[in-house]
């Protein structure tokens, strides 16, 4: 399954770029930008932002990953998290319909 960080690492890695210098781009400790990449934090949006314009991302795939990562941290060890999951989807369905 893709998640956001495995794909910021596989973007730093094909651009052969170091860990810490990505950290310092963000201005970020290397070792929570390892955790980033690990999955075992989640990055703020504002990082996120800046990450689809080092890497050169689909601003909407990347941040709908950093979004999936999110929610399932939440959910993961529910057991109605598919039930509420489908609740939630069609939540945000109808809202859209709501604003269109």
């Amino acid at each position: 399954m893709q998640k956001f960080g495995n794909l910021i690492r596989k973007k730093r890695e094909e651009e052969s770029m170091l860990l810490r210098h990505l950290a310092a781009e963000l201005d970020i400790d290397t070792a929570l930008m390892s955790k980033i990449e690990r999955g075992e934090r989640t990055a703020k949006r504002l990082h996120v932002q800046q990450l689809t314009k080092i890497f050169k991302l689909n601003k909407s795939e990347a941040i709908a990953l950093w979004l999936a990562d999110q929610v399932y941290a939440v959910v993961a060890d529910e057991d109605e998290a598919l039930k509420a999951l489908l609740v939630a989807e069609e939540e945000v369905k109808y809202q859209k319909q709501q604003t269109n």
